[in-house]
């Protein structure tokens, strides 16, 4: 399927991704199959310790643009943190957080999956480490996936990593990831954009994406 696909200046001030990252304005037309993967929007990392406002953000645009994957046939893929208690290393950096079986690993409600989701679960930063998710993505055709969740600088960026090995191209909504203050945010984002040829984009053209598919 042929989408248009693009990365625009207007909007967002903030998000002026010509002048912070060097992303191309032109229209690119090619084929692709995309998965929205969801990472990490649970009550631990959004209404809990290492939670905030950050994570609060982002929850609106990553619903909207679920809800049109879903209708466009896209996958909607959810990985997010499932530790065990007195093993992970992650708890020597964080502290104790998102425990499997806890109240911390839940989706936050308005992020709650639906029938037809994928649900897996990750004891490391990236989304694709022991998670069974390259060959999900395999066994759908997907070529692309789109990253949303948190935190930018950390789960998204080694997911990010690990598809571009694992040879997928990578789109990052940039208003779908947040990290902990705005310098951590734009350093990863054009870290992405530098090294794995990330295409940033926004949530109203990651929804032209997702919703074309069928």
């Amino acid at each position: 399927m042929r989408l248009k696909v693009c990365c625009r200046e207007q909007g967002n001030p903030a998000l002026n991704l010509k002048k912070l990252y060097g992303a191309p304005t032109q229209l690119i037309v090619m084929e692709l199959k995309a998965a929205l993967l969801v990472i990490d929007m649970i009550k631990e990392f959004v209404t809990g310790r290492l939670g905030g406002a950050h994570a609060h953000a982002v929850v609106p645009n990553i619903k909207r643009l679920a809800e049109t994957a879903r209708r466009g046939g896209s996958p909607v893929v959810y990985v997010t943190d499932a530790h065990l208690m007195g093993v992970d290393h992650e708890f020597d950096v964080w502290g104790s957080h998102a425990v499997a079986g806890s109240d911390g690993a839940e989706m936050v409600p308005m992020l709650a999956s639906m029938n037809g989701d994928h649900r897996l679960y990750k004891r490391r930063y990236s989304a694709f480490y022991a998670t069974g998710l390259d060959a999900l993505l395999r066994d759908l055709d997907v070529d692309t996936v789109v990253l949303t969740g948190v935190l930018t600088n950390i789960c998204i960026q080694h997911t990010a990593a690990d598809a571009f090995y694992r040879g997928y191209r990578v789109v990052v909504p940039t208003d779908c990831v947040n990290a902990l203050t705005q310098e951590e945010q734009e350093t990863s984002l054009a870290f992405m954009r530098r090294m794995y040829d990330a295409m940033l984009t926004d949530s109203v053209e990651a929804e032209e994406m997702l919703g074309e598919q069928r």
